[in-house]
């Protein structure tokens, strides 16, 4: 071989070694792109993959039974975002370059006091409280409200022998209990001794108890009763959602819907495919999530005809927004309701 053909092939092979070390050189930055988006009133497999009810390890993302539910024709979808982790300078450099994706650092997803494997079992965790959250929401929204039960009763304090385990505690001296904070607030207003008349539910019978207070040490009058609170929201049907592979509290509010449509005679759609985003308290208050243009990306993707936008996202999602799908916004689950009802009735809901 000529000198000249060795050194084009030399610096060939070295042009190509460097291509390689480029690609395989890993740097401190994560790439953030559109993930799947699912619709919270079908089914999906094993993988997350949407199917058809009855066949093979298929089941229903939101889980009703000892009810009647009603069909939808069209989808109410929640929407990811998927994290590349593990980056080359290519990948980087491919994403600064992209619409559709956003390259931000290392640290701002995986902090450097937690390690990765701590991180993703947050998400779950917020996962599954986001999930508890919408339930909440959308029953107190049907006529279930939260109400407050007694959790634990300390033996030989004020409760002992008066209320029970599971006792739910309906109103204290004839006002209605409606959170732990008001009972609270109704105990430590009467002095240490006083009798408070306790109506309660137990084993789904009325009961009227009473309760002297007690003082919380030999040094501390405040007024106990001595009993741990815990809430129930009671009501005749179960309710699960089964989703699994997805982390983060930002499906929210479309699993509150998504429940709301199952359990109410009226397609909340309208025929229409419904996405959106954000975070969901058990009082209705819709909040902010991350990665919205990426999952602006993903709804427009799945041919989703309006999305809905937590209302402190409005600039972040106008900032890039998406020709052909309008930013519907919302603040509480009553925003999204009236949104989509105006849009079954042929109207405009307010946009971002």
């Amino acid at each position: 071989m000529k000198r000249r053909g060795v050194t084009v092939l030399a610096g060939f092979v070295l042009a190509v070694l460097l291509v390689a070390g480029i690609s395989l050189a890993r740097v401190p930055y994560v790439v953030m792109s559109a993930g799947p988006t699912v619709n919270t009133l079908t089914a999906v497999d094993a993988d997350g993959d949407e199917c058809t009810v009855g066949a093979k390890g298929c089941q229903e993302v939101i889980q009703i039974a000892k009810t009647s539910t009603s069909d939808s024709d069209g989808q109410l979808r929640l929407v990811t975002v998927n994290v590349q982790s593990r980056t080359g300078l290519l990948d980087v450099i491919k994403g600064w370059f992209s619409d559709e994706q956003a390259v931000v650092p290392y640290e701002f997803v995986y902090p450097p006091d937690r390690t990765k494997d701590q991180v993703e079992q947050q998400n779950q965790e917020d996962f599954k409280e986001s999930q508890t959250s919408a339930e909440t929401a959308a029953l107190r929204k049907l006529g279930y409200p939260v109400r407050v039960s007694v959790g634990e009763v300390t033996a030989g304090g004020a409760s002992d022998g008066k209320l029970k385990k599971g006792d739910v505690i309906e109103s204290v001296d004839g006002t209605k209990i409606e959170s732990p904070s008001q009972l609270v607030e109704l105990i430590k207003a009467k002095p240490v001794g006083t009798v408070l008349k306790f109506q309660v539910t137990r084993d789904g019978k009325a009961e009227a108890v009473e309760v002297a207070t007690k003082p919380a040490s030999a040094t501390d009058q405040t007024p106990r009763i001595n009993i741990e609170v815990a809430t129930v929201q009671p009501h005749p049907f179960d309710l699960s959602i089964k989703l699994d592979d997805i982390g983060g509290p930002s499906a929210g509010l479309m699993f509150a819907l998504g429940i709301m449509d199952k359990l109410t005679p009226e397609d909340l759609t309208g025929g229409k495919i419904i996405a959106g985003t954000g975070t969901i308290d058990d009082a209705g208050n819709v909040g902010p999530i991350g990665g919205v243009p990426q999952k602006l990306y993903g709804a427009k993707k799945a041919g989703a005809k309006v999305f809905l936008t937590p209302a402190d996202n409005c600039a972040e999602a106008k900032a890039n927004a998406l020709d052909g799908l309008p930013l519907i916004k919302v603040a509480t689950l009553d925003d999204a309701l009236n949104a989509l009802a105006t849009l079954r009735a042929g109207g405009q809901p307010p946009t971002c």
